[in-house]
């Protein structure tokens, strides 16, 4: 861990209509990592994501970025549903920040078309959502959501919503493009698989009130994907079962 991590989050408690939902979350993320936020349905990680981006007040928590306070504008979130408005084609919903801020339009026009490619959406610019697989409305709003032009993405279960085949596909995509996107990503998901899949680092966070209760680093695979790897992998995802039961 960086001493000087590009997110730190200490003493977040929140409660809800008088319930406990989080208690005492706290843990930093480096530059570049990609961490899930694992944990059963309704534990709190969406609250919790819902507090990093600004959504949710939860005052009395410390929220740092690069050492600073926290903004919105460090923040990029990407909900489960891909919420394309359906009179705007895919460029003009990948540029819609870009339209609400009313700055470097042409540039991010130009980069969303650059885009389109490698996030699977080749000449698909000018359709609209209704003219879309659900693959490719995901592809589409993650592109807006990567050209918020912000340090940090929270992906809340970006995924959830699709079948089988198509999630497997989304996730290969991603993390094939990572190396690309140069952004610190927090991923909440419930998807043991996908945490491996996509993670360097895999937070647990169960209970009631919620809180982290183990902090595992995902072995990166190497070239060959030899046996040690994958056995390391089967053994994480025994730790990770046995943590969340």
């Amino acid at each position: 861990m960086d001493i000087n991590p590009k997110l730190f989050l200490k003493r977040v408690d929140y409660s809800y209509g008088g319930a406990g939902v989080l208690k005492d979350v706290s843990f930093a993320v480096d530059s570049g990592q990609f961490v899930a936020i694992l944990g059963p349905s309704g534990c709190g990680k969406s609250t919790l994501l819902h507090i990093i981006a600004g959504i949710l007040p939860c005052p009395e928590a410390e929220l740092l970025v690069d050492g600073d306070a926290a903004e919105r504008h460090h923040f990029a979130y990407m909900p489960q549903d891909d919420l394309l408005l359906p009179w705007r084609t895919v460029l003009q919903n990948a540029c819609l920040f870009a339209d609400i801020q009313g700055t470097y339009k042409k540039e991010a026009w130009q980069k969303a078309e650059a885009l389109l490619e490698p996030c699977g959406l080749a000449g698909a610019g000018d359709l609209y959502p209704s003219q879309l697989s659900g693959g490719m409305r995901q592809r589409a709003a993650f592109l807006r959501t990567f050209l918020c032009q912000a340090d940090i993405l929270l992906l809340d279960e970006p995924f959830g919503a699709l079948d089988a085949l198509t999630r497997g596909r989304m996730q290969e995509w991603l993390v094939s493009l990572r190396t690309a996107l140069e952004r610190t990503i927090l991923l909440v998901t419930h998807d043991i698989d996908e945490a491996i899949l996509l993670a360097d680092r895999i937070l647990i966070l169960r209970g009631t009130p919620a809180s982290i209760v183990a902090d595992l680093p995902v072995a990166t695979p190497t070239a060959e994907r030899d046996r040690a790897w994958l056995l390391s992998q089967v053994q994480l995802k025994q730790q990770v079962y046995e943590l969340l039961s």
